[in-house]
């Protein structure tokens, strides 16, 4: 069970670190082709967002993996599992179902990774 969640951890960090390196670093107008959403929010709000996922992509791996803090992998994840929240109503505002079943996969592995990390599969 451990190498699964490290397995998840690291598939996570590495989704939501490009995705977050893609809305800290690009403009609104470039993303907009791609990711349709960006357009109900402002630009600033789309770089937090960007950087909130680059700042949880690391904290799964970094603490865990250096032994520094690790309690912050399963807060990271568990944060990861209520953006992904956020992510859905503002896909279903949309109407945008397949957009919907990427944030409920992320959901579960995210939650996943927090509740082992948290409880049996502690560091």
């Amino acid at each position: 069970m451990n190498v699964l969640l490290w397995v998840l951890q690291a598939v996570l960090a590495a989704v939501f670190g490009l995705a977050g390196a893609m809305k800290s670093t690009q403009p609104r107008e470039r993303l907009r082709p791609v990711l349709a959403w960006v357009e109900d929010f402002s630009p600033a709000q789309v770089r937090l967002i960007g950087v909130v996922e680059l700042l949880a992509a690391l904290g799964l791996v970094l603490p865990a993996a250096t032994g520094v803090a690790p309690v912050l992998t399963p807060l990271a994840a568990a944060g990861l599992a209520i953006t992904m929240i956020g992510a859905a109503v503002t896909h279903a505002r949309r109407a945008e179902p397949p957009a919907i079943a990427v944030n409920v996969v992320l959901f579960v592995a995210a939650v996943a990774v927090a509740w082992g990390r948290f409880g049996p599969y502690t560091f």
